[in-house]
């Protein structure tokens, strides 16, 4: 890591919509950020733009974000560990086969739950990942330095940092990302085929027509090597998609009036909930962990905590002089901890907590 005042050294690889925004989100926290991609002119517009300090390979950076699609992540994330001694992590949105593929104590699986309309780095924004979630995915094998190094580096973008194990990552996002991409584009290519009544069509779009398909308007290159990684877990959340619309219809054709108000309002209860974004204004409480030093203690902790819905404002590891254990430092909402420590000692864990003021 850097020593004196000299900036943290951070890279990019693959200088697109994320890459760029990436890069800009650091440089305004004082990174130098370096950046390379396999088209030369898209890392020049990136340097032009702001988003880099320079163009070239990710050679002595203390972080490398991955940022190219899933077929080549696996394979650049192991150059960059090659090609130096820092942390790597990606961005790709399937993350079991790269995690899998990329057996290395310094890289960490990531993937910000962020994007824009707009494709390439002309659409790239410092703030693009202020208050959205960014899943970590830090296995046995992660070092728990690494992913505390990695998580602050990510908190730092002003993203909501959540721990997941890889496999349940692709089968989550399955369902709030990747089959909702796929009903966008299904239905809007349904409506385009009624080829004779589309003018008419598009002028009677209402809102909510727009509102559920706009998500179809998003870069269609990165969707086949998505739905290829992620197969199994698309599939079988489009097969139960494909069963509930099926009953759907039941009710619709049976005029079922009462059970279809019963869903309609489960439905409406369920997105009136949906968490948006972070309140910063809370008490916080630090709670210290007593661990031992072995592969996956960080990972089975953090992960913990993404289970009962607690949000880790801060991590840090103390190790002890003593060697073979340490101290997990964990920052967390005062109205959260109290099911953290339950959860904690459920675990075996002997945690302790005091308020910060």
């Amino acid at each position: 890591m850097p020593v004196n005042n000299a900036p943290r050294r951070a890279a990019i690889v693959g200088t697109g919509l994320i890459g760029g925004s990436i890069g800009l989100a650091l440089r305004e926290k004082g990174w130098w950020v370096v950046g390379s991609d396999l088209d030369e002119a898209v890392a020049a517009e990136a340097l032009s733009r702001g988003a880099l300090d320079a163009v070239g390979p990710p050679t002595d950076a203390d972080i490398t974000f991955v940022a190219t699609p899933v077929s080549s992540a696996a394979a650049e994330a192991e150059r960059a560990l090659a090609a130096g001694n820092g942390l790597v992590t990606d961005v790709a949105s399937v993350k079991a086969p790269i995690v899998a593929a990329v057996a290395d104590s310094r890289f960490v699986g990531g993937h910000p739950m962020a994007g824009s309309e707009q494709e390439g780095v002309a659409g790239a924004r410092a703030d693009l990942f202020r208050n959205a979630v960014w899943v970590l995915t830090p296995t046995d094998e992660t070092d728990d330095d690494s992913l505390v190094q990695v998580r602050s580096a990510v908190a730092s973008l002003g993203a909501d940092v959540v721990s997941l194990a890889p496999e349940r990552h692709d089968a989550l996002v399955a369902v709030v990302s990747h089959v909702p991409h796929l009903t966008a584009a299904t239905l809007m290519a349904l409506a385009d085929e009624r080829s004779e009544e589309h003018q008419v069509m598009l002028r009677l779009a209402a809102g909510g027509f727009r509102d559920m398909t706009r998500i179809a308007s998003g870069h269609p290159g990165i969707w086949p090597d998505i739905c290829q990684e992620n197969s199994d877990a698309i599939c079988s959340v489009l097969d139960r998609f494909i069963d509930a619309l099926t009953e759907v219809r039941s009710l619709v054709a049976d005029g079922n009036r009462s059970k279809l108000l019963g869903l309609l309002e489960q439905a409406r209860s369920a997105r009136a909930h949906l968490p948006y974004g972070l309140d910063r204004d809370v008490s916080l409480v630090e709670v210290r962990v007593r661990v031992f030093d072995r592969p996956g203690e960080l990972a089975r902790i953090t992960s913990l905590t993404t289970d009962i819905g607690v949000n880790i404002y801060d991590l840090e590891i103390a190790h002890s002089v003593e060697g073979g254990q340490g101290v997990a430092i964990l920052v967390v909402n005062d109205e959260a901890v109290d099911s953290l420590l339950e959860a904690l000692r459920q675990q075996g864990y002997a945690p302790s907590s005091r308020p910060l003021s």
